[in-house]
Parts: C-alpha cells; structure tokens; sequence
C-alpha cells in the first residue's frame, strides 16, 4: 500500500512532520477520540521513554486545514546486545499510526519508513492490533485479552467462569484487604520477586515512579495484604472507559492466599464500580503460555496482534522473546540469581528490551 494509492479523488493537502512539545494537548485531544487510539498513544510516553530509558523519540503528527488528521509515536531503542529498532511504542501492548484515512496512516508509515532508514536501525516495527501492510513480514506471537464489563460487581462475577470464580471467592473468604497507594514502594518488590522468578530482568523503580508522575490519576498502584504483609501489588492504567492491569506481581506467600486471584477481582470491582470503566484489558500474552491460560480462565478470549515490520538491515523479523531457545540458558541463571543481584543488573539490561 502507498500513500499515493490511497489518497482521495479531491486532493487533500497533508504534511507530516515531527512533534513539538506544544503539539502534546491537541495529539491527545486526537488520540481520545480516535477509535483505535489506546493508552499507549499517548503524548506522556514521548518523556517517559526519554527519561526512564534514554531512548530518542520520534513522534510524527499528519496535519490537514483542520488540524492535526493523524500520528505516529516512535522511539529509536538501540543496544550492543539487542541491535537497533525503531519502534511503535516500545514497551508497550500497543502501537502503530493513528488517521482519519487510509491515505494518510501511509504517509505517516512512508515516513517512518525513510526515517529508519536514514538512522540505519534493523527494522522499523508497528504493534498494530490490526493489519496495516499486508506486504510486510508479521508475527502473530502475541494476542490481547479484551472484555466488557459492568456496574453490577455481582453480574462482573458471575461472568467469570465456574472454577476460578470459585478461586475468587475463597481468596475472597482470607481476609485479605487492598490498599491504593500513593507510590511504587510495595509495589516494586512484589513486580521484581515475580520477573526474577520468571527468568526476566525487571525495569527500575524511577520507569514505574514516572509513569505515575506523568499520567497521575490515569496511573494506579493497587496493593493486597494479609495481616499487614504484602502479598501482591499491580499497577494499572485508565484511559477513556478502560482499565489496564500493566505491571504487577506477587511474593512467594502469594499464592498461599490466592492473593492474585483477589486483586484482579478487586480491581475490576473498582474500576467497574468505582471508576465507571466498562472495558477490562488484561494486555498481551504470548500464546500456550501461563499467563495465556490464566486470562483465558476468567473468560477472556484472546484477539490476536499484528506486529508488522519493515526491514532495513536485518534479513529476517528479529525474535527477542523468551521462548527463543538462544535465552534459555540465560534466563534459566537469572531464575537462581539473588534477588538484590537481579534488582541491581537487570534494569539497564531491561532497558533494551522493548
């Protein structure tokens, strides 16, 4: 697909060009009423990924007579160990250009195209929930877990299918309690106990802190305890009706209590109740994994994510996940390593992990 292909039969003048700090009221303005906009659109991510990790970014915006018609976040991650993408948005669920037609998305993809390739990075890659250029290599290792919910906490729980809530209701049961918290000070060991457990490195404590500095309200730690004691924390988004379960975990005594059974629970009683959301996304899993089947028990159908790539240099679409056998002896250490020794070398390792 071209732009040229695409364009209109009555001429329709649009430029692109790049973001500038006074675009950010206006791009959201356009993202919250775009129906394919997401959290991950954002103009706040631009300094998060900036100032949390370093990475350059690269936001370009369509304009027409009328203002802006159309963007595209980028941010350029590049590493030693990792290669060098340009990337719509890295750590993030979702991506991809935003426009009021198909004319324009590919002139704003034309010139993400160009800009990858005048840094020379190894692809360009656009996490689209749906298909843009169908001529372009695609992976479909991921899928996304969305699903309506209501007002009626009791109606949210029935919908849940018979085994696990059965599980919510015995973690209900323990006596556990949930806090909203001010920062990410319990959260953070929970989130970095369970990405040590898994293999992962874990992102630093400062990403976490500015998420909830830049986004504020639409940014939420959630904490359960036992007794006073953590047991699990998450950190979830809001945007327009939709809350987003992003970065949580749990320590070992977790389980014990199905204290991640109940906080999941505990948050959509909130969001739908409290906060009038009326869409709970779970985020991405990777196929025929743990996390794939834990979504798929609450009654989530998965939908699949098409992760669309333009190469540059590289001859094939890059496989940074864990289920790539190159890493399994890696992520086999990381899994024994001390938990104060994870915490100190995985943040600037995970800051390229996009």
């Amino acid at each position: 697909m071209t732009a040229a292909q695409t364009a209109p039969t009555v001429a329709v003048a649009v430029t692109v060009r790049k973001f500038a700090p006074d675009d950010a009221a206006a791009w959201d303005g356009f993202v919250r009423r775009d129906p394919q906009g997401t959290f991950f659109h954002l103009a706040g991510w631009r300094s998060v990924l900036e100032r949390a990790f370093g990475h350059r970014a690269h936001y370009l915006l369509a304009e027409d007579a009328q203002g802006i018609c159309g963007v595209l976040p980028l941010a350029h991650v590049k590493s030693l160990l990792f290669g060098s993408a340009l990337v719509s948005t890295p750590f993030c669920v979702y991506g991809g250009a935003l426009a009021v037609a198909p004319y324009v998305r590919a002139l704003l993809e034309d010139e993400a195209c160009e800009l990858a390739r005048r840094l020379d990075v190894d692809y360009l890659e656009l996490r689209n929930r749906e298909r843009s250029r169908p001529e372009w290599p695609s992976k479909d290792l991921y899928v996304t877990f969305r699903k309506r919910i209501e007002a009626d906490a009791n109606r949210n729980l029935e919908a849940i299918p018979r085994k696990q809530r059965a599980m919510v209701r015995k973690a209900i049961g323990r006596e556990l309690t949930v806090e909203i918290d001010g920062d990410c000070g319990r959260l953070y060991p929970a989130y970095a106990a369970s990405l040590r457990n898994l293999g992962t490195p874990v992102f630093s404590r400062r990403y976490l802190e500015l998420l909830r500095e830049v986004f504020a309200d639409d940014c939420e730690v959630q904490t359960v305890l036992k007794d006073g004691r953590v047991l699990a924390s998450v950190l979830s988004f809001y945007f327009r009706d939709e809350v987003l379960p992003y970065y949580g975990g749990g320590h070992r005594e977790a389980r014990n209590f199905g204290a991640n059974d109940f906080m999941y629970w505990k948050l959509m009683e909130r969001a739908a109740v409290e906060r009038g959301t009326r869409l709970f996304d779970y985020g991405r899993s990777k196929r025929d994994t743990g996390s794939y089947r834990f979504k798929v028990n609450w009654g989530f159908e998965p939908a699949p994510l098409h992760y669309e790539y333009f190469l540059v240099r590289a001859k094939s679409m890059p496989n940074l996940s864990p289920t790539n056998p190159k890493y399994r002896l890696m992520i086999a250490a990381w899994k024994r390593m001390p938990l104060w020794l994870a915490g100190l070398v995985g943040p600037p390792l995970a800051r390229h992990l996009g």
